[in-house]
Parts: C-alpha cells; sequence; structure tokens
C-alpha cells in the first residue's frame, strides 16, 4: 500500500518547517499556536531510559508491570481464551510459549487493543487496563512488534517513528528536523545503525522491526509485546535483534517474547509462561525447566519423536532438474529426487532455494536448463503444466501465496480441483464439501466448521489447509518451503508425520528449511546452496550440521553427488 505524504502529513499541520527549534507533539487537541517546549532529553548515557532492574538474586521481587487475571475471550460460541493468567516484571523478558490455538494471539491483541476481553482484568503499573483501540493501548504504554512490520513504506525511518505524533515547533509547524535528531538519538542508544531519513522502503524485515523498536522506545512504553519477530531473519539479524531486548531489558523495560523456536526461547528469556486451549498452564524460570518439560506442557502429552522416519527403499527418479540457470539469481543446478524420498534443501536466506523451486513450478521463468518429470520434459507453460505433471507446491509464504485468507476452509482445499469437481460447468458447494471434508479429517484440521473463514485460523490449521488443497491433487512430487515455519512443536510432529508418510506412499517430496535439525532429522539426502549454487549433495549418513553449515557459507565445497 502506497501512502500519499500530504494527505498523512495534512492530518497532523498544513504545513511544514525544517529548522523549528522548539518540538512539541502534535497530538489531537493540542494548541496549533502554543509555546514551543522544552526539548526532550536525549536518551544517550546521560539520561538512560530508566533505571536498570536487577538481574540477580534479589531479596525483594519489583511489583509487577503487567497482571493478567482470568482473562476470558469469546467469538460468539467460540472460546479463544479461558482464565488467561499472565504477570510480567519490569527488567524481564518474558517468553510466551504454546500451539497454535493456544490464545497466544488473542491475547496479544486484547494487549494491543484490538480486541476487548469478555471477562478478566488486566492490570498495567497496578492501574487498570482498558484499551478500547489500538491508539488506547499505545497511549497507556503498551507496544507490539508483530511478526511483518506496520510501516508505512514511502516515508521516512523518522517519520514512521512519529508517526500519529508527529513533533512541531513554533506556528504548529511540523518539524522534520526535530523528528530526525530525535529518531538519530533514539538509534544510537540501541546502537542500531538506520538513516532516519531514508523511506522504509528497501528496508529489510529485520531493520523494519528495529524502527517499530524505537518507535515504542519513543513512546516511553511500559511493556513490549514481541510477536513471533525472528520467523523471517537470518542468524545475524536474530542476534542483533536480541541484542537490543536485552538492553531494553537491563534498563528496566517489562518484555514479553512470543516464538516457537526453543533456542531462542531459552537463550533470551527469564521466564516463561506456557498457554494451551486458552488457557494457564504454568509459569517458571527458564533457567529451572528444560525443552522436554516445556513440550509436555504445551502438547498435553509427550512428543516421542520429532522427526518421525521409517525405512523405505526409494523408487525410480520422477523430478529430475539439469543446468538449471537464470542470471543473478541461481546458476547450474542440478538435482534429481525419486519416488519415496524426501530431498532437503539447504542454504542460508538469498540462497536462492526458493527461487529454484519457483521456477521448477513454473511461476518464475529460468534462462537455461530443463525440468524432467518421469523422464518427460516439462516446457515453461506456467503451473498448470506443472500441475498436470504431477506437481505440487506448498510456498513458503502461506498467506500470501498459499490461502486465500478470506474464502472459507471448504473453498480454499477444492480450489486446485474445480475443473475436476465441475459438472456441466457448474461447482456445487456439495462437491467442495466432499473433497475438504475428507482432507480436513485426515490432516485434522482445527475449525469451527469448513465455512469458517481461512485467515481466522491460526498459523498451523492454516499450513493444514495449503496442505489439504495440494494433496487432493494426488501429486507424485510435492514442493514443499519452510513446511513448519511458524507453527507450535506439536503441529511440526504432525507436519513431519505426514511427509514422512507420503514418502512411504510413493511422493517425491522437495523440502526446503531454514531449520537445521529438520533439515537433517527429515531427509534422505540433502542438497546444499550457496549463492544461487549447489555446494554439496550428501546422503544422510554424511549430513551434519557443521558440513552443511561449511558448504551452505561456502567456506567447504563437497564433492556433489
Amino acid at each position: 500500500m502506497v501512502v500519499n505524504r500530504f494527505t498523512i502529513l495534512k492530518g497532523e499541520a498544513m504545513a511544514e518547517s525544517d529548522d523549528e527549534p522548539g518540538p512539541t507533539s502534535s497530538h489531537p487537541g493540542a494548541s496549533a499556536d502554543a509555546a514551543p517546549a522544552t526539548p526532550a532529553a536525549p536518551l544517550g548515557p546521560a539520561a538512560p531510559l530508566g533505571p536498570a532492574a536487577p538481574l540477580g538474586p534479589s531479596t525483594r521481587t519489583p511489583a509487577p508491570t503487567l497482571v493478567v487475571r482470568g482473562l476470558v475471550k469469546h467469538f460468539g460460541p467460540v472460546v479463544a481464551l479461558a482464565r488467561a493468567e499472565l504477570e510480567v516484571r519490569p527488567g524481564e523478558i518474558h517468553a510466551l510459549v504454546g500451539e497454535n490455538g493456544a490464545g497466544k494471539s488473542t491475547l496479544v491483541k486484547l494487549l494491543a487493543g484490538v480486541y476487548q476481553p469478555t471477562a478478566g482484568q488486566m492490570l498495567l503499573d497496578g492501574a487498570p487496563l482498558e484499551p478500547r483501540t489500538p491508539a488506547d493501548a499505545r497511549d497507556a504504554g503498551v507496544a507490539v512488534i508483530y511478526q511483518e512490520p506496520t510501516l508505512f513504506p514511502d516515508l521516512s525511518v523518522a517519520e514512521n517513528v512519529f508517526m500519529g505524533r508527529l513533533l512541531t515547533g513554533r506556528g504548529g509547524l511540523v518539524s522534520r528536523k526535530a523528528m530526525r535528531e530525535r529518531t538519530r538519538e533514539l538509534l544510537a542508544t540501541l546502537g542500531v545503525e538506520i538513516d532516519p531519513d531514508r523511506p522504509a522502503l528497501g528496508l529489510s524485515i529485520a531493520d523494519q522491526q528495529l524502527v517499530e523498536i524505537v518507535k515504542a522506545v519513543s513512546l516511553d512504553a511500559k511493556l513490549l509485546v514481541m510477536d513471533e519477530p525472528t520467523a523471517a531473519l537470518s542468524g545475524v539479524e536474530v542476534d542483533r535483534l536480541f541484542a537490543v531486548a536485552r538492553q531494553l531489558r537491563d534498563r528496566g523495560a517489562a518484555v514479553v517474547f512470543i516464538s516457537h523456536r526453543f533456542d531462542e526461547i531459552f537463550a533470551l528469556s527469564d521466564r516463561i509462561t506456557v498457554m494451551r486451549d486458552g488457557e494457564h498452564v504454568s509459569t517458571q524460570d527458564t533457567a529451572a525447566t528444560d525443552t522436554a518439560t516445556i513440550v509436555r506442557q504445551m502438547v498435553g502429552r509427550a512428543v516421542d519423536t520429532m522427526f518421525p522416519r521409517t525405512e523405505r527403499t526409494p523408487g525410480a527418479v520422477v523430478l529430475e532438474v539439469q543446468g538449471l540457470t537464470r542470471a543473478g539469481t541461481f546458476e547450474g543446478v542440478d538435482l534429481h529426487v525419486r519416488a519415496g524420498e524426501i530431498l532437503g534443501i539447504a542454504g542460508l536466506v538469498g540462497s536462492g532455494r526458493s527461487e529454484v523451486v519457483r521456477a521448477v513450478f513454473g511461476i518464475d521463468r529460468y534462462d537455461s536448463g530443463t525440468v524432467r518429470v518421469d523422464g518427460r520434459v516439462l516446457a515453461q507453460d506456467g503451473p498448470e503444466q506443472a500441475m498436470r505433471h504431477g506437481l505440487a507446491l506448498v510456498p513458503e509464504d502461506r498467506r500470501r501465496q498459499g490461502l486465500h485468507t478470506d474464502l472459507s476452509v471448504a473453498r480454499n482445499v477444492a480450489l486446485t480441483l474445480r475443473r475436476r469437481l465441475s459438472r456441466g460447468g457448474i461447482l456445487t458447494s456439495g462437491a467442495e464439501y466432499r473433497v475438504a471434508h475428507e482432507w480436513a479429517a485426515t490432516l485434522q484440521v482445527k475449525a469451527r466448521d469448513l465455512d469458517a473463514v481461512a485467515g481466522t485460523l491460526s498459523g498451523g490449521n492454516q499450513q493444514k489447509v495449503v496442505l489439504a488443497k495440494w494433496l487432493s491433487t494426488t501429486p507424485r512430487v510435492l514442493l514443499i518451503d519452510e513446511p513448519t515455519r511458524g507453527i507450535d512443536v506439536g503441529t511440526k510432529a504432525e507436519v513431519h508425520r505426514l511427509l514422512d508418510r507420503l514418502a512411504g506412499d510413493g511422493v517425491a517430496v522437495v523440502m526446503i528449511s531454514s531449520e537445521l535439525p529438520e533439515v537433517l532429522g527429515m531427509s534422505d539426502r540433502v542438497l546444499v546452496m550457496h549463492e544461487g549454487r549447489v555446494t554439496a549433495v550428501l546422503d544422510r549418513a554424511d549430513a551434519d550440521p557443521e558440513t552443511v553449515m561449511s558448504a551452505a557459507t561456502g567456506t567447504v565445497r563437497s564433492a556433489v553427488a
């Protein structure tokens, strides 16, 4: 969405100045000709955000910043939250975990003022927190950093930081200079190097999230909620984000961190709260628990094996790619996968993994090379040609590329079969329901009913709907990109069992994953890419973390089998 600069700024003042010396906040209702306020003190070392909370043993536990008691939220007959409890202290990073559908997102939206509770109480610094809108939550001191940042792309970093409360000087004129200088101070305080004048368009997801954090700091937020902030970040970007989160904690901020990645949870958090089925299960010190305990509490059972694998003998080659090249993206890519085999593709962000799979499926064109299915050359005639040859693609971004989020579960599942299900050019809802019911039951999709809008489902259930849509085509080759990104540990195990079962039924599976344990645990062979080239193809017995990462970073080029 492109936001018109004049439209945005006109809501704050009719003119702007680049050199007004005295910034004031332009909240609605502020006098346009009020005297300039005294400039805020810088947030450098001489003026910290607040006293650092003690991290070591203390004789007294500080009063909590956030208290959630008996919080309930109903959506008609559906109970999204039932007696949710949460307590977050100042100077603490508090992890909130649970399966998809456990109620985490609903709780966050209640804190953010997107929803209002059916019953229960929220307290912020001892005072009732009752936001009716996101603006109310912001003004109360709650800031939420979502997985997908919501910056205005054509506005500068500084304008985004102060959006809705642009700093003004004499005469009520917008002072871009004041916003620029204040943003620069905030960025420097957090050790972040981003030009305040740079447009948000073109910033990486990691930098966009850091801008959101700077916005929260500029608001003097008492509570910072980070909802799956690392899902699309590289390892270096995650480390930088964690360094900023620790800085905020050490200055006394209360931070809620939501993630499905246990290594991150145990590396970053001080305490962990587990939710299940909309209810509080436990809260414990991170140092006093372990992954197995948290998983058991999340799913209500022990997950015996995260990477189930049955012994099988692969059959003939089904998909073969030779010399696939697209200038500037990938070059000379060779791969093959047999019936009943899982080929894992590993590599760092930007290595070209997803681009190769998209080209194989016919979404993107390639300059040279061949794709063969069962020995027959697959022409570059788009995804429909690939589907006719038995290929199916579950894309990386399920919400934008895999689902029609405003359509029902039944309609989404049947989309790939519309021609097959039609009679005389007419597709009935009954035909859609029959197909959708079969696959929703097979994959254990949790939804109110098949008429439920797909966009209202949890991330794990959305992924199951996308899988159902493509598995209903009975594919010979399943291309699946990041199969478990953003879904909980219980659903991950279900997806892994499904992939293993498909391979056991003779489907050739090509799986891209950024999670190395998943690649090593599920794959019969591992293909590694670096900067658009294949750097290694490893049998399962030869694939270990060091070898794969060496090939993924280009430091070691292994023999390609």
